[in-house]
């Protein structure tokens, strides 16, 4: 084997995003708990979990919104946390965010709001962003002149698609989805997982998306873990969360009231 291709080999092994030993504590409460994760390049890694069990400061701990107290988060093999700011502001420019409730901003029109980021970053002029705005529009599902519309004139599921057209707008190398489906009706929360499945493949982009809900989780992800008390107690295709053999996966999948997962209630 030549030394190109031993360093591409190399190369290839190394996971888009890799965890090892993330702990965050606040006070006297542990949040995460030496996470280990590993996410290859081109896959949806879903992450499931009761509430509080740690999945969005996990999410905040990757995009560098949250220092970990210990342990090393690597993107393309370079650890984030050792970065510089200007180094840490380059990816994060690599990202796109789906948002639980949409986040768009009032002031600003559809199109404007999908552009944000790229009028933000210098990647285009304001003439050049709104016809990159509608493209992407179309690829969610919309037509050009819903960009001219206030946020407040639209549905909820169409500010979840434009919600996904801002976060891929600047063809991110990795998108993160928090909650993509909460206040959506079935019939809508399906369209939403189709557009995001495809736009991910379109772009190759790598995904990270934090669910409660089941049927979105095996919709969108390759591969799914599961968070309880700030650990991952499993890992395994997405498409097996229904039949782990996993007891807490299971019962946190199906809903049930008795396992070993116990519900702490305030009297």
């Amino acid at each position: 084997m030549s030394g190109s291709e031993g360093s591409k080999t190399m190369s290839a092994s190394v996971p888009k995003i890799r965890l090892r030993g993330v702990s965050k504590s606040f006070g006297d409460k542990k949040v995460l708990d030496g996470i280990d994760l590993d996410i290859e390049t081109g896959t949806s890694m879903v992450v499931i979990g009761g509430s509080g069990s740690g999945k969005s400061v996990l999410i905040k701990c990757i995009l560098g919104l949250i220092e970990p107290d210990s342990g090393t988060i690597e993107i393309d093999g370079k650890n984030i946390l050792t970065q510089d700011r200007a180094e840490r502001e380059a990816m994060r420019s690599r990202i796109g965010m789906l948002f639980q409730n949409g986040a768009l901003f009032d002031s600003l029109t559809v199109w404007e709001n999908v552009a944000f980021g790229l009028l933000a970053q210098n990647k285009c002029t304001r003439a050049e962003a709104r016809p990159r705005a509608d493209t992407v529009l179309a690829a969610v599902g919309l037509d050009a002149t819903v960009g001219d519309l206030s946020p407040a004139e639209l549905s909820g599921g169409m500010q979840k698609r434009v919600g996904l057209a801002r976060a891929i707008a600047a063809q991110p190398e990795i998108l993160f989805f928090d909650e993509p489906t909460t206040g959506l009706d079935p019939i809508m929360g399906a369209v939403i997982d189709g557009l995001i499945v495809d736009c991910v493949k379109k772009l190759g982009s790598t995904a990270i998306a934090i669910t409660h809900d089941m049927l979105s989780a095996q919709r969108i992800g390759d591969r799914a873990a599961m968070l309880y008390k700030g650990a991952i107690v499993w890992q395994g295709a997405a498409d097996t969360l229904l039949n782990s053999g996993n007891a807490m996966v299971d019962q946190f999948t199906h809903g049930r009231r008795e396992g070993p997962i116990q519900m702490e209630l305030r009297r």
